[in-house]
């Protein structure tokens, strides 16, 4: 597949279940037609990742955890906070704090397709804050055409989400938040394969998470912090009336934080984070029936639950589908930032495994973040790589 175009919109006619409609970008004309699928590349290579509907939920929205290896669910808080671990929101030093995030996606590639990320929070008073963010994510303008190569109509598939949050202190070091999510994801654009109507797909879910801060005694001051949050349950997705729906990447991800300052003009973090989807593993079919593995058509709840035992090469993958963030830190005079971190998954669960870099400038109520990204794996390719990326904020 030459084309990274055809190759969404293959993989959202897919998820849609249908197999009548096929796609071209007006850029380069080309027309995807082997017959080697993405599921069929993957696993040829051995690779047996866990694929779910709307992934860009998942996806670092900023620049500052861009370029920290994408860790932020104990990471200092900040407007981007709603992605990471809303309950950091009550911890926030500022009264308002408004930021966006614009992001080219295959940029080497076409020029067209991007994601754009806007949030921000207000404090109600010491103790609670709300925050709301809008995620879109557009492919751009795609021929689509039928199978005799007759064009149907020029179109501009996209997502987005909008997202609102609540973060309250229970105690002076712990808070609690919970967010609600609409998420859109029209990809299909309406169209009518073998007599199938495919529409928008449309869904709600939720996060809850929770952050814990505290100072550390010691000669010069320090702290740590500690987060947790449950991102994305809700209702699965569908694209058409074929009884085809697929589940929203609902994730767990914990994590910890260890800062230390200098003396009055230097400070340091160090950070880590560990993700699991809340999503079952596909299970292992032999005549249409299952010989390793369990069921994946169950409900959201059941199948956060099962997702902790249902692998079919048993603990082992388990492990597998954890994946790894690292990063840090560093503030001088709490005016200049320089970040680095690393993102590690298992080569059979993707292989994302990138070295990421940046920096942050801020000035009075300015502050200006930029990120870079470079692939590690070799037989991986990032849609962000070799890209730099841009955040810019206004703190009140």
């Amino acid at each position: 597949m030459n084309n990274p175009k055809t190759i969404i919109a293959l993989m959202a006619l897919t998820i849609a279940g249908l197999s009548g409609l096929k796609a071209q970008t007006s850029k380069s004309g080309l027309v995807d037609d082997d017959n080697n699928t993405l599921l069929g590349q993957l696993k040829e290579e051995g690779s047996r990742p866990i694929l779910t509907g709307v992934p860009i939920l998942l996806i670092a929205p900023d620049s500052r955890a861009g370029a920290m290896g994408d860790v932020g669910v104990a990471s200092k808080p900040d407007a981007n906070s709603i992605h990471w671990n809303a309950a950091k929101l009550a911890f926030t030093e500022n009264t308002t704090d408004i930021t966006f995030t614009y992001s080219p996606w295959l940029h080497n590639l076409v020029p067209d397709i991007s994601l754009a990320y806007l949030a921000g929070y207000y404090k109600i008073n010491e103790r609670s804050s709300i925050g709301a963010s809008l995620t879109y994510f557009s492919i751009g303008d795609m021929n689509f055409v039928n199978e005799q190569n007759v064009l149907i109509g020029v179109y501009s598939p996209n997502e987005f989400a909008v997202d609102l949050a609540y973060a309250m202190k229970l105690t002076d070091n712990l808070s609690a938040s919970v967010t609600g999510r609409y998420i859109r994801s029209d990809l299909t654009l309406g169209q009518t394969v073998d007599n199938t109507q495919t529409f928008a797909g449309q869904a709600g879910a939720a996060d809850v998470g929770l952050y814990y801060e505290n100072e550390i005694k010691s000669q010069k001051p320090s702290s740590y912090a500690l987060g947790l949050q449950i991102s994305n349950l809700g209702s699965k997705i569908s694209y058409s009336n074929n009884n085809t729906k697929e589940f929203l990447p609902a994730n767990l991800r914990i994590g910890g934080r260890y800062t230390m300052n200098f003396d009055q003009f230097n400070e340091i973090s160090f950070m880590l984070d560990f993700n699991k989807l809340l999503v079952p593993t596909p299970a292992l079919y032999e005549d249409d029936t299952i010989y390793a593995g369990m069921d994946g058509n169950v409900g959201t709840l059941q199948g956060a639950i099962q997702s902790f035992y249902d692998a079919p090469n048993g603990f082992k993958e388990e492990l597998q589908e954890i994946s790894i963030s690292a990063g840090m830190e560093y503030w001088y005079r709490k005016m200049f930032a320089v970040r680095a971190g690393y993102f590690y998954e298992n080569a059979h669960k993707g292989n994302r495994q990138y070295l990421t870099f940046g920096a942050g400038l801020k000035y009075n109520v300015l502050k200006l973040d930029i990120s870079y990204l470079i692939t590690t794996a070799q037989i991986s390719y990032n849609p962000l790589k070799n890209t730099l990326r841009v955040s810019l904020s206004f703190e009140i």
